[in-house]
């Protein structure tokens, strides 16, 4: 009942320490972005999409924070289609078209392996348009593999800083007898803690610097709607999903 309890515990207190540079850097630049009217956007391919709603429209969590969110890249419609479409190159523009980004956003794309071209090119055209990117992705996985996009390169190569979740070569990392592989994925779990880590510090820059951070409360808790109706009518026009 413990191994994956005793693991991702593990694997938790090696991000934190593996990331704490990193972290300062992400949340300095979602700080100064937003204290300039900026969005985080947040974007991740199959599992990797959990990680991009995560900080979205989320309780404790920043208001100015679009998730990128396409169908045909996530698992309700059909898994191994999402599996297919990430990989095609070309996609991932035609997909950031229909959001509106500015220079001073900055974006965070989740993707475990980091190989494949959708989440490459995400980062490729984000940079274009002057958006700083983070990328949250397994680096001991990602360098063990080829990349299948035609640059050769992987995300943490592009991106303009990178969160390590230290997940072991195909997630899965918890070994049981009889089985041919590891159970037990640990990229959604750290991911999770990292961004949460990364809202926090973001918040905690924001107001040293006598910036009032937009923070998103319970709309079950009474009191939430009345807050957040105010911060959602400002930034609505920036919020795709909202």
């Amino acid at each position: 009942m413990t191994r994956y309890f005793d693991t991702v515990r593990q694997v938790l207190d090696d991000a934190e320490t593996r990331n704490r540079e990193t972290l300062e850097q992400a949340a300095d630049a979602v700080a100064t972005s937003m204290a300039n009217g900026g969005v985080l956007h947040t974007f991740g391919t199959g599992h990797g999409h959990m990680l991009a709603e995560e900080l979205f429209y989320r309780a404790g969590g920043l208001v100015p924070v679009n998730a990128i969110l396409d169908p045909a890249l996530m698992l309700h419609l059909s898994a191994l289609s999402s599996t297919h479409v990430e990989r095609l190159s070309g996609y991932a523009e035609l997909v950031l078209e229909r959001y509106t980004v500015n220079a001073s956003d900055v974006i965070m794309i989740a993707s475990n392996s980091g190989r494949n071209a959708v989440p490459i090119e995400m980062a490729l055209a984000a940079q274009k348009l002057g958006l700083k990117v983070i990328a949250l992705t397994s680096i001991a996985h990602s360098q063990s593999q080829s990349s299948r996009h035609p640059s050769g390169k992987r995300l943490f190569e592009i991106a303009d800083i990178v969160l390590d979740n230290c997940g072991v070569i195909g997630d899965a990392a918890v070994e049981v007898d009889g089985l041919p592989g590891k159970i037990g994925a640990t990229s959604t779990v750290v991911g999770a803690a990292l961004l949460h880590t990364l809202v926090e510090r973001a918040v905690e820059i924001m107001l040293a610097r006598g910036v009032q951070p937009p923070i998103t409360l319970s709309a079950n808790v009474d009191g939430g709607d009345a807050h957040n109706a105010k911060l959602f009518d400002q930034y609505k026009d920036r919020l795709r999903h909202l």
